[in-house]
This record gives C-alpha cells, sequence and structure tokens, in this order.
C-alpha cells in the first residue's frame, strides 16, 4: 500500500512537473511585461498625476496670506494748524503694519482647468512611450523564443543523426569482418559520431545560454528541460499598422494641442474676492496716531495684455512642433511598410522552399539506402556513404529551419502591425 501511494505521488509530480514544463510564447511576452523594470513606472506615473492633479485643483480653494512692515521715512505729512479735538500733527514717522488676507479666485481665465488638461495629456504621453518600450521587448522575446525552438528542432535531428551513424557503425563493423570494409572506414565512421556529438555540446551550449536570456527576460527560473510550445501558425493581416508608436504620436499631438488652448488663457481676464484683516499704526484712519485694528473686504479685477506680444510666435511653434510630429509619424510608417514588404517576400521565398523540402528529403534517403546497399556489396567507399547520410541529415534540418522561420517570420509580421 505505501508503495502503491509512493507511485501515485511520483506519477502526479511527474505530471505536473511537466505541465510547468510548457512554456507558450504568449505566457513569456506576458511575463516579460510583468517583469520588465520599466513596467512599475506605470503605477507611479498615475500616482504622480493624481497628487499633481490634486494640487492644481487646490489652486481654487482660499488661499491666506500673511505679511508684516515696520518702517520710518524721513518725512511724514504733517497739517500746518490745528485741528480742534485732534492731539496728532499728522502722520507718524514710524509706521507698523500686520496684516491677513483671504483671497477666493471666481474666474482665473481657465489656468487652472488648462494645467490640469496639461498634466493629464503629459501623463497619457509618458504612458504611451512605456507601451513603446515593452512592444520592443516583446519583440526580443520573440527572438529568443524561436532560436531555442530551431536549437530544439537542431537537437532532435541530430539526435537521429547519431543514431543512424551509430547503425552504420554496427554495419561498418560486420563489413569490416567479412572483408568489405578496413579500419580506415571503421574511424571514419567514428570520427562522424565524435564530430556530430561535438556539434551536439555546441547546440546544447547555445540552447542552455538562449534559454538563461529567457530566463531573465520573464523573470522565471526555467530549468534545461523546459520544453516550448511550437506557437500556431498566425493568419496574414491585411498590413494596417496599430502599433504603440501610433497612439505615442495622437498622445504627442494631444499634448500640443492643450497647450495651444492654454495660450488664450494668458490674456483672459481674471476676478477674485478677497479680505484683509490688519492692526498697525496708522490705521485705516490717518488722523488718530495710535494702533488700531481695521479690515478692507471687496472684489478684484485683473487683465494683463503682456502674453498678446508673443502669442503669434507662440502659436507658431506649436505649429511646428505639430508638423515634426507628423513627419516622424510619417516617416515611422514608411519604415514600417518596408519591412512588411521584406516580411512578404521572406515568407513567400520560405514557402517555396518548403514545398520542395519533403521532395530533396525523400531523394536524399534514396540515395542514402542505395549507398548503404552498395557499401555492403563493397562497390562503394564508407566516405562516400558518409557524406550521403551528411547530405540528408542537411536536408532534413533545412525542413526544419524553414519551419521555425516561417512561424517566426509570421510572427514577426503581425508584430509589425500590431
Amino acid at each position: 500500500m505505501r508503495m502503491l501511494r509512493m507511485f501515485l505521488f511520483l506519477c502526479v509530480w511527474g505530471f505536473s512537473h511537466i505541465v510547468h514544463a510548457q512554456v507558450t510564447l504568449e505566457d513569456c511576452r506576458q511575463k516579460a511585461r510583468e517583469n520588465y523594470p520599466q513596467a512599475r513606472q506605470y503605477d507611479l506615473l498615475r500616482l504622480s498625476e493624481e497628487y499633481t492633479l490634486s494640487n492644481a485643483g487646490k489652486g481654487n480653494l482660499p488661499q491666506i496670506s500673511l505679511s508684516g512692515k515696520i518702517s520710518y521715512q524721513s518725512e511724514a505729512t504733517t497739517f500746518p494748524f490745528d485741528i480742534p479735538g485732534l492731539d496728532s500733527k499728522g502722520l507718524p514717522k514710524d509706521q507698523y503694519q500686520a496684516m491677513i488676507e483671504v483671497r477666493q479666485n471666481l474666474w482665473d481665465g481657465g489656468k487652472i482647468r488648462n494645467q490640469k488638461a496639461q498634466i493629464q495629456a503629459a501623463t497619457e504621453e509618458s504612458e504611451r512611450q512605456l507601451d513603446n518600450s515593452l512592444y520592443a521587448l516583446e519583440e526580443r522575446v520573440n527572438q529568443v523564443f524561436f532560436g531555442i525552438l530551431l536549437l530544439d528542432e537542431q537537437l532532435s535531428q541530430h539526435t537521429l543523426l547519431e543514431e543512424k551513424l551509430t547503425r552504420s557503425l554496427k554495419d561498418v563493423q560486420a563489413y569490416r569482418a567479412n572483408g568489405t570494409a578496413n579500419d580506415a572506414d571503421v574511424d571514419a565512421v567514428q570520427v562522424e559520431i565524435l564530430q556530430t556529438r561535438q556539434q551536439r555540446i555546441q547546440l546544447e551550449s547555445n540552447r542552455s545560454a538562449y534559454l538563461r536570456m529567457l530566463s531573465l527576460l520573464t523573470g522565471e527560473e526555467l530549468p534545461p528541460h523546459t520544453h516550448l510550445q511550437r506557437p500556431e501558425a498566425v493568419l496574414e493581416t491585411t498590413g494596417i499598422v496599430n502599433r504603440p508608436e501610433l497612439r505615442w504620436y495622437e498622445a504627442q499631438e494631444q499634448t500640443v494641442s492643450v497647450h495651444r488652448k492654454g495660450l488664450q488663457t494668458g490674456y483672459l481676464p481674471s476676478f477674485s474676492l478677497f479680505a484683509q484683516g490688519a492692526y498697525g499704526n496708522p490705521g485705516l484712519d490717518i488722523l488718530k496716531d495710535k494702533f488700531r485694528a481695521y479690515y478692507l473686504v471687496g472684489a478684484r479685477f485683473t487683465w494683463n495684455f503682456g502674453s498678446l506680444y508673443t502669442l503669434k510666435n507662440d502659436r507658431k511653434k506649436l505649429d511646428n512642433q505639430l508638423q515634426k510630429i507628423q513627419s516622424e509619424r510619417d516617416l515611422f510608417l514608411f519604415h514600417t511598410h518596408l519591412q512588411l514588404a521584406e516580411e512578404d517576400g521572406t515568407i513567400q521565398t520560405l514557402r517555396q522552399q518548403m514545398k520542395e523540402d519533403e521532395e530533396i528529403i525523400r531523394l536524399r534517403k534514396n540515395i542514402r539506402l542505395s549507398a548503404e546497399a552498395k557499401v555492403a556489396n563493397g562497390t562503394l567507399s564508407v566516405s562516400d556513404l558518409l557524406k550521403e547520410i551528411t547530405a540528408e541529415n542537411l536536408a532534413r534540418q533545412a525542413k526544419v529551419l524553414h519551419e521555425i522561420q516561417l512561424l517566426m517570420h509570421l510572427h514577426q509580421r503581425k508584430h509589425l502591425t500590431n
């Protein structure tokens, strides 16, 4: 009973381990986005926007200021005659004042509203720029992922080649026993086996390096036995580009538009209420030379026309900036369509090559089988047989290479458009 439980545990553990080791391209892309250090800046940008908007909104709250003044002046207003009931001869030369003022904004010409719009536009632009960085990251993940898939297929073909060479070695050893082969033939096959093992070591080393790169990109440790699931071929798109860069350009245009609207706030009037409370000498009644408390309440109106001097040039600067953004977007689309045209040509070439791959393998296999028969009859050297075995293996490797390359370029084309 104990052995049965142990067996079931090992089966469940093995199955879960195999499932865990299955890695898809979309999983890698998603984990890379989450692991990428710049991805954390999204939350920081939103928090910064929230705090800055809150600070800007406080401009509509009552503004309180406290001021004080002590002064001594060389001359002061005096009265050349006596005023009945008034002991003072004029204003004192030493004057004192402590004042608190409360100001409530009624209308600031739209400055605070435009400031909020600029904050939101700047945050949107920064987020779209982060999207570009993560988009480039996904392209890097694609390259590493398909690189590992290609190495896996090459390793699989090397395993088949080693098995084939091992069988050939046994056959050549048997031929040597009956005199149709010699020691040099045996050595030649053994050299091919050793060279194939050397190539396997190099391929495994390359795979480990690529797997380590994928682990660093995804932030998840991938063991050596990790199996990457080959993605399905994606349908070719219509070529309509919907890249993050386009949304970034739109965000830049929106920022310029907000700044353009903000120009008019510089020449619009503003209205506010105010209340002042003060204590000093003299007070509002300047005829009394003593400390007194007093207050003022009222409304204030200001209209500054200074920004009108530069308004025309400021608008031209924003127009130039907008034209620059549009030019950069057109250049981006131009290069993207060039890349799409190149990808279309590569995909068409690979598909044409793949049509002949199976036939080439079939013919190479027939040639190799014929060579094996000739070696058995002593009419062909073992070296020639090894050439045919190598040629067949290269044909099989070319087939899997074309398959992986086609998948990679189909996904790259999709990546270029979206």
